[in-house]
Order: C-alpha cells, then sequence, then structure tokens
C-alpha cells in the first residue's frame, strides 16, 4: 500500500515521540513492502513562533491532500501565563478538527497485565479493564460562542449541538459496542444541562436500531467516580467533547501513564492520530518523554486502512518492551536510563526481527554487554 502521511510534530515533547511513530512506520514499510511517505507541516507554538498563525494554510493544505495525518502535541507554558493572548497554540488543533470535520475521537484505555502496579488504583480493580472512549470533537463547548464583556469583568462560552452532530457519532459508537461487549454509556449531565438532554433523547430514538446493545447512561460527576472505583463496567462510553477531554485524562490513572493512550480523529473524508497526552514542556529534549502513545497511534492508523496484521505487529512490540521494561521513567520500571529515542529502536527492533529481539537487545542497547 502506498500512503501519504502528514506529519504535525507541534510543540514540546511533540517532535520526539512523533519521530519514534514514524520510525514505527518506516518499519512497518520495509517489512512489509509497503510505500509510506512523510511530509511535516508546523502547527501550534512553533507555527506562532515561525509564521504567527498556530495554522498556516500551508499546513492546513498539507493535511488534506495527504492520505492521513500523525499528530504530535501542543501547546506552550508561556501562553498559560497570559490569559488575555488572542493566539495560543491550542487553536492549531481545535482548528484543525473543525477544518477537517474530525468529529470523532476514539480513545482506547486497556490495563496491561505488566502494568497493574504502577497504577495508583488497586490491581484488583483494574485487571482486565478494556474500553474505549467515542468523544464527540467538533462542537459543544470548546467551539460555542464566547462572549466578554467590555469592562472584562464578565465571560461565558456556550455549549451547543446540533442533532446530526449527536446521530453521527453516536452510529459508530453503537457500532463499537456492537463488535466489542455490546454495551454502551452515555456520560452527560441531562438533571442540569439542555444540551445534555438532547444527547439523551437522541441516543434512546436510535437505541432500537441496535437491539443488541445495552444502552445505559451515566450523569459526568457519577461517571468521573465510576471510573476510578470500578472501570471494567465499562465497554464503549460516549460522550460529548469537554467531558471526554475530561474522562479520557482521568483514565490514563488506570494504565499507569497518560504516555500510554493513544487516539484517532475521524470524520467523513479525513483521519488524523495522536497521543492525547499535552506538549509536556519540561520534558522537552530530556529523552525521558513516553512514545508509546505515539507509537500506538500509529497502530490505529494502520488499522483505519485495514492493516490489521501490521497493527498488531506493532501492538506486539510494545506489549514486549513493556514485558522487558524497556519503557521510560515514566514509569518507574527495572531501568532508569531507557529514553525517548531507546524505546522506539525496541519497537523498530522488534518489528524487523519479531522472533529474535529478547534479553539481548536490553543487554546492548542499555550498554550492559561488552559482547556485540
Amino acid at each position: 500500500m502506498k500512503l501519504h502521511i502528514a506529519v504535525l510534530p507541534g510543540d514540546g515533547i511533540g517532535p520526539e515521540v512523533i519521530a519514534q511513530g514514524v520510525k514505527a512506520l518506516k518499519a512497518i514499510a520495509m517489512e512489509f513492502g509497503h510505500v509510506f511517505t512523510f511530509e511535516y507541516g508546523l502547527v501550534g507554538g512553533t507555527a506562532i513562533d515561525a509564521v504567527g498563525n498556530p495554522l498556516p494554510e500551508s499546513t492546513l493544505e498539507l493535511c488534506k491532500k495527504a492520505d492521513t495525518i500523525l499528530f504530535g502535541a501542543i501547546g506552550d507554558p508561556k501562553y498559560n501565563m497570559d490569559p488575555d493572548s488572542k493566539i495560543r497554540p491550542e487553536q492549531g488543533l481545535l482548528n484543525l478538527r473543525k477544518s477537517l470535520d474530525l468529529f470523532a475521537n476514539i480513545r482506547p484505555v486497556i490495563a496491561y497485565e505488566d502494568l497493574l502496579n504502577k497504577s495508583s488504583l488497586k490491581k484488583k480493580f483494574i485487571k482486565d479493564a478494556d474500553f474505549v472512549i467515542y468523544r464527540e470533537l467538533t462542537g459543544g463547548i470548546y467551539f460555542g460562542d464566547k462572549i466578554i464583556s467590555e469592562d472584562g469583568n464578565y465571560a461565558s462560552d456556550s455549549c451547543g449541538y446540533h442533532r446530526f452532530e449527536i446521530e453521527r457519532i453516536a452510529h459508530l459508537a453503537f457500532k463499537a459496542a456492537q463488535s466489542r461487549k455490546h454495551k454502551l454509556t452515555l456520560v452527560d449531565k441531562a438533571n442540569v444541562l439542555e444540551s445534555s438532554r438532547l444527547w439523551r433523547k437522541v441516543l434512546m430514538e436510535l437505541a432500537p436500531q441496535y437491539p443488541d446493545v445495552n444502552l445505559d447512561f451515566l450523569f459526568i460527576d457519577n461517571a468521573a467516580k465510576q471510573l476510578v472505583m470500578n472501570p471494567k463496567q465499562f465497554d464503549v462510553i460516549l460522550t460529548e467533547n469537554m467531558f471526554g477531554d475530561i474522562l479520557s485524562e482521568e483514565a490514563s490513572v488506570i494504565v499507569g501513564s497518560v504516555g500510554l493512550l493513544a487516539s484517532a480523529s475521524i470524520g467523513p473524508k479525513y483521519a488524523m492520530f495522536e497521543p492525547i497526552h499535552g506538549a509536556y514542556s519540561k520534558a522537552t529534549d530530556k529523552g525521558i518523554a513516553n512514545p508509546i502513545a505515539s507509537i500506538l497511534s500509529a497502530a490505529m492508523l494502520l488499522d483505519h486502512f485495514a492493516l490489521f496484521e501490521e497493527a498488531a505487529l506493532i501492538r506486539k512490540a510494545i506489549d514486549k518492551s513493556i514485558k522487558l521494561h524497556i519503557t521510560t521513567p515514566d514509569l518507574n520500571m527495572k531501568y532508569d536510563n531507557i529514553s525517548t529515542s531507546k524505546v522506539g529502536d525496541f519497537i523498530e527492533d522488534f518489528i524487523n526481527n519479531p522472533e529474535e529481539t529478547n534479553l539481548n537487545f536490553t543487554n546492548i542497547h542499555l550498554g550492559q554487554s561488552t559482547i556485540i
């Protein structure tokens, strides 16, 4: 298969982790005889610094002509300290989602057996947790009308949804549940918000089309509690934009690190794949950023194009790296000198030599062997 992939490294640790995702994809292309080409573009703070725009027109055009997009991370602390700033890195990502109509954000959450002790939650509660969050991505409060009074003492953000925005992601979530454990949970705040009541109404109207799916409902405050008390109860979670953002970040405590959570953003024509974490600017260029979420996002990219064997090989490589403790310091594993790029090197090596990569790789690449 030939794929032209737009690569948007972004800010902070984005370039470091995305380089490992690209490394894995190049290894897959070599191993399976595909032709993957990569073209890079600016986005976020780096784009603001270069051209004064968090989403330059050249980057948007690059994404539109590419077959798919691999995204790093955006954000810069200097903008967080200036609440009056009219231009912010995050606008680049929001505008990209809106411009490409990437309305469905899909975030798998899986508790790895070898990392159960790394979670801050009790092992017995998270063992075998395996669910996916479907987050609506182009509507809601992030894109609603924003008002600030002339004196600067009042501000508001509106949260609005059209029926069609709810329906299109709901169908995707119902179908996902059909292929999983046949359970769909809508998370909302229907006891307070009119927009949430519309979500419930639409879901209840669609449910008869999916008689094999058990539909239930949770208010966001209860869902946040249940997510840490009993995450195994969930199969597919469907929710609006802001709630989905918060819940998926919370879900990172289940797997042990936000550096393990990948995502796909899907629209009618375009698709983008990115780790859910931010730019983590204080770790920039230190080699400590966890690249696994970025590499898993690359696997989701392959899934999107029905390259299931290839995606499975990447996930097998990641499982092996975790089992051998070849992970970055955020997981506090056996070794403390494994860098971002070394994790990527192991994944690449496993893809190229799945039957040979073993503890010898650990010895050689960590400098523990004098025999090469």
